[in-house]
């Protein structure tokens, strides 16, 4: 009763055996490859693995189902296709000068029962043509406002526009995409619209694309804008510091666009415009205190004027300190520093010396009066012969 209840058994594994050999025998011989991203313009690799060939070989074939090698036999004459390497586990082909018309998924095979296939998507990238910046049409007057459109072809997919002046970003319109003609690339463009001042004048104004095929290269081109504003000045005098009996100019200074070319002199008080200008500048020969007073230059362009106004005093008659002075000064600063500290170390020393010669005086007084006087020395010196023994002294 044993055996024949064991063979149900070995039945059973052996149909659950067979099918999962089957299983693993076509997952060995299913073939893998990659999706690919390329730029237009640039090369391309193809691969195709697989474990177990079944002695058959790999084939590559194109999104038109064309094939393209066999193994390491060339099929389809297109000098741009290359093979890289054949051998029964892999096949890998190059296709360089990539087309946007050469998107699409391609198939690699092998012929075994039944015949197994893998996909590897390949997408191309359309890059940007260099923006094109248009709008400018002449030069525009402060306050005034400016519009600017940018535009750019060819990118796949669709590029980014962004705007800036000098460093400064600014903020135009968001990107328009429309589809070009060919159905795969796009046109992307944009506007921005900014208020002008004097200091746009020379300004360049930037329009940059973005994209991924750039890889984080610069594609932008530029508009340099003018800007037309009203003048400025200024009054330089030359000497910085005139005095009396100096030749003086005065210097004024314009500024704006365009230049200003007409200057003109005055002085408050004076009834008529001065006339010894040389250029731009008002000339004293000779400076006296009767050219004292305010001064006033008017700079003209065809936007308009400005006076600058400059207060002349020809009453100060001390010297500018040059740097000859300067320097004469700090040497008699050092010199009378010095002359000071000798006079603090001179009554230091006599202080010293008065005192030390003091002490030296009052002890020859003591020892003066601690001595005897010659008489007193002659009587003791009696005293001692006639009286023997005798102690007593005698003072005369």
């Amino acid at each position: 009763m044993g055996a024949p209840s064991a063979l149900p058994l070995l039945m059973l594994f052996a149909c659950c055996w067979a099918p999962g050999e089957a299983n693993l025998s076509q997952d060995d011989s299913q073939p893998w490859t990659s999706d690919e991203t390329v730029v237009a313009g640039g090369t391309v690799v193809l691969k195709c693995q697989v474990k177990d060939h079944e002695d058959s070989s790999l084939q590559w074939s194109n999104p038109a189902q064309q094939t393209l090698y066999f193994g390491e036999k060339r099929a389809l004459r297109d000098n741009r296709i290359q093979l890289v390497k054949s051998t029964p586990h892999e096949l890998s082909i190059s296709i360089s000068n990539v087309a946007l018309a050469d998107e699409g998924e391609y198939t690699c095979s092998i012929f075994t029962m039944p015949v197994r296939t893998a996909k590897s998507l390949i997408t191309v990238l359309g890059i940007p043509q260099k923006p094109i910046i248009t709008g400018y049409k002449s030069s525009l007057r402060e306050k005034e406002t400016a519009t600017l459109n940018c535009q750019s072809s060819g990118s796949k997919p669709a590029a980014n526009l962004t705007w800036q002046k000098g460093e400064q970003e600014l903020h135009g319109e968001p990107t328009r995409i429309q589809e070009d003609p060919n159905g795969k690339t796009f046109t992307v463009s944009s506007s921005v619209t900014f208020q002008v001042t004097r200091e746009d004048d020379g300004a360049d104004i930037i329009c940059s694309v973005s994209h991924e095929s750039l890889n984080g290269a610069d594609r932008s081109t530029s508009q340099r804008i003018e800007v037309l504003y009203k003048p400025t000045a200024k009054i330089r005098p030359d000497p910085p510091h005139p005095r009396e009996g100096q030749k003086l100019l005065l210097h004024c200074e314009g500024r704006g666009n365009p230049i200003p070319q007409q200057y003109e002199w005055e002085k408050e008080g004076s009834a008529l415009p001065l006339k010894i200008i040389q250029e731009s500048a008002l000339i004293f020969p000779f400076l006296n205190k009767s050219d004292s007073g305010t001064y006033g230059c008017t700079a003209t362009s065809n936007m308009g004027s400005y006076k600058a106004y400059y207060t002349l005093n020809v009453n100060d008659h001390s010297p500018v300190p040059s740097s000859s002075s300067t320097y004469h000064a700090i040497i008699g600063g050092i010199v009378a520093f010095i002359v000071f500290l000798l006079l603090i170390l001179l009554i230091f020393l006599g202080h010293y010396l008065i005192r030390h010669k003091g002490t030296y005086l009052t002890h020859e007084a003591k020892g003066s009066d601690d001595a005897p006087d010659a008489d007193t020395a002659i009587i003791n010196a009696e005293g001692g012969q006639s009286g023997g023994d005798d102690k007593k002294e005698y003072f005369i």
